[in-house]
């Protein structure tokens, strides 16, 4: 069972995390780009001779992560039957092709919803470049920890999700992930079987392995700035969103955009072949001003 001081209280080691520019063109080939290699956005994320060369902003989800730290025991949770449920990102200064940078992490938030539900926890991680101390990025994100409530924790508050228009998409940007995205997607840090291995997803009652949540995400965010600013992905400063569904690698990710006051972005993305939405409540924020 959960102990709830024990839990917010929790010290995470920092984490060094040096990459390479290799890194970060595997990242942007583990997002599907690259299926076209004729096309000057999906080179501008894949080859570093290209003009307006830049690593992607949704890379720092993937580093100096402390690893999936909900299976060591002394967490008090039952890690099968956690959820990711919500992811944030916000770009303090643009993220650098290659480079070292420190990840911090700590719990900021735990709700007890009940026994019979289970319990939210919220943690974030702040990602310094090494050489100057400055602040990169920060990743904020909420896990569903199902069965683990009724520890007599606070019942609240739990945070709000952004509302969407109840207006049709001002845009629309589709993307068509590769049958081997989540194989290379992996090799960015995030090797959970269920990802790669079919007899493991069959037996969580997936068809096969599906495509890793932050991966729709990078597709989503990547797909923003194509729509919505001139194809410059590093004018993404902020992404929030909730999880909603799986992808199958091999389906076409469509995001749906509305235009918001100043340079505010709601979005939500879907799988086309199901029509099942996938990415839900998001918001986008684009440029530096």
């Amino acid at each position: 069972m959960i102990s709830y001081e024990a839990l917010l209280a929790r010290e995470f080691a920092a984490v060094e995390h040096s990459y390479s520019v290799r890194d970060t063109i595997l990242y942007a080939l583990g997002l599907g780009l690259g299926a076209d290699p004729l096309d000057p956005a999906h080179l501008r994320a894949t080859y570093e001779g290209a003009e307006g060369f830049c690593a992607l902003p949704a890379m720092v989800n993937v580093l100096a992560y402390p690893g999936f730290w909900a299976m060591e025991p002394d967490t008090g949770l039952n890690w099968q039957k956690i959820l990711h449920g919500e992811q944030s990102l916000t770009l303090h200064a643009p993220l650098p092709a290659e480079g070292t940078l420190i990840g911090q992490t700590r719990i900021t938030g735990i709700v007890d919803k009940g026994a019979e539900k289970g319990a939210l926890i919220y943690s974030e991680r702040v990602l310094r470049d090494k050489a100057t101390g400055d602040r990169i990025a920060t990743v904020a994100s909420s896990t569903f920890a199902r069965g683990d409530g009724g520890f007599g924790g606070p019942q609240g508050p739990v945070k709000p999700v952004h509302t969407l228009p109840e207006t049709p998409p001002d845009v629309t940007f589709d993307h068509r992930t590769q049958p081997g995205s989540a194989l290379a997607y992996r090799l960015s840090g995030d090797m959970n079987p269920l990802h790669a291995d079919p007899d493991v997803a069959r037996s969580v009652g997936f068809e096969k392995p599906i495509l890793h949540g932050l991966c729709t995400l990078g597709v989503a965010a990547w797909s923003i700035t194509q729509a919505m600013a001139d194809g410059d992905a590093q004018a993404l400063t902020h992404l929030q969103l909730r999880f909603s569904s799986p992808v199958y690698p091999g389906e076409t990710i469509r995001t749906e955009m509305w235009r918001e006051e100043g340079d505010k972005v709601s979005f939500r993305a879907r799988v086309v072949e199901r029509d099942v939405v996938v990415l839900n409540n998001g918001l986008a924020l684009l440029g530096r001003g």
